[in-house]
């Protein structure tokens, strides 16, 4: 089994092997994950955090030992919590972009983060710690405006469940990468009126799948990204889109997860 590192600002993972296929999700900097099978140009990964899988090009990742993988994965990895910082290799001098919610593995006092062959020095704000409802709804407005873009999970292009995993991530607590996954956990509530800012809407489909997530704010709002990150109303029939005059979801179930 081989271990790697995304040691670049994001990558795509892809549905197949081929450059022209589905972006179906993103690897952020930082995170790590095993090589499930390799070839030429591409490497099937499972991601350590949620164990997602798919394909990623094997110019963009590093290789990491299995020591150094199970060590990551022992303690909380510090998250990026800026929209967009600087991280730079202290020997070239060269830097890059990290963005909001990104994986700082082994990072030291200092700045330091360690990604075993390669290091880099970080001197943006970080977390390590779960937060608290009201922390939660902060991140989640980090990302308003935010255009949807399928697998995308960064403030420049991010889904729906994207969203909602990288707004839990950044307080501290880990959810799947899709909204059925997503919605498996947790408590159920029956009304809106007893959720809480930070709650989870999940909205299905015709053929009655999840297919849509969304986290619940006061007074009866929902910040979700459709079409981008954006503000409605939610209420017991869905989400209200008051541009269109029309409800654009249907809602499912509300869930506590924290």
């Amino acid at each position: 089994m081989q271990y790697g590192v995304c040691s670049l600002s994001v990558i795509p993972m892809r549905s197949e092997p081929d450059d022209r296929a589905e972006m179906t999700n993103q690897v952020l900097f930082g995170e790590t994950f095993k090589v499930l099978e390799q070839r030429k140009k591409w490497s099937r990964i499972r991601l350590a955090h949620d164990n997602y899988e798919g394909w990623i090009d094997n110019k963009q990742w590093e290789q990491l030992s299995e020591n150094f993988y199970n060590e990551v994965q022992e303690g909380a990895v510090p998250v990026s919590t800026e929209m967009i910082e600087i991280i730079s290799h202290p020997d070239s001098g060269s830097f890059f972009p990290v963005l909001l919610g990104s994986m700082l593995p082994k990072m030291k006092k200092g700045g330091q983060v360690d990604l075993e062959y390669t290091h880099f020095d970080f001197m943006g704000p970080f977390s390590t710690k779960t937060s608290s409802r009201t922390s939660l709804v902060e991140y989640a407005y980090q990302y308003l405006n935010a255009p949807y873009l399928w697998g995308g999970r960064t403030p420049l292009g991010i889904d729906c469940s994207g969203y909602t995993q990288m707004v839990y991530r950044l307080t501290g607590y880990p959810l799947p990468r899709d909204s059925a996954e997503q919605a498996r956990h947790g408590i159920t509530l029956s009304f809106i009126e007893e959720s809480e800012p930070g709650d989870l809407a999940f909205f299905d489909n015709e053929e009655g799948i999840i297919t849509h997530v969304g986290i619940i704010l006061s007074d009866n709002y929902i910040i979700h990204a459709s079409g981008k990150v954006r503000l409605d109303r939610l209420d017991q029939t869905g989400i209200f889109n008051a541009e269109k005059g029309m409800h654009t979801h249907k809602l499912r179930v509300i869930k506590k997860v924290i």
